[in-house]
């Protein structure tokens, strides 16, 4: 089966500490490239990347669709 290339992604911002969170909270800002309040990450926009955005909305602002 040949896969489809994405060309979507979202760019997201960490504006919220993981210090004092929940352990998976912080593994996931992690997965998602944060580490730093301020810090960007453009991501392929796909199931698992808006799963991992939903379990740390609190910590994060999606800035850009495209």
């Amino acid at each position: 089966m040949a896969t489809k290339k994405n060309d979507k992604t979202v760019t997201v911002r960490q504006i919220h500490s993981g210090a004092g969170r929940y352990k998976n909270q912080r593994d996931t800002l992690v997965g998602l490239g944060l580490n730093k309040i301020g810090a960007v990450s453009t991501l392929e926009d796909t199931p698992a990347v808006r799963g991992m955005i939903n379990r740390v909305h609190h910590l994060v602002e999606v800035v850009q669709d495209a």
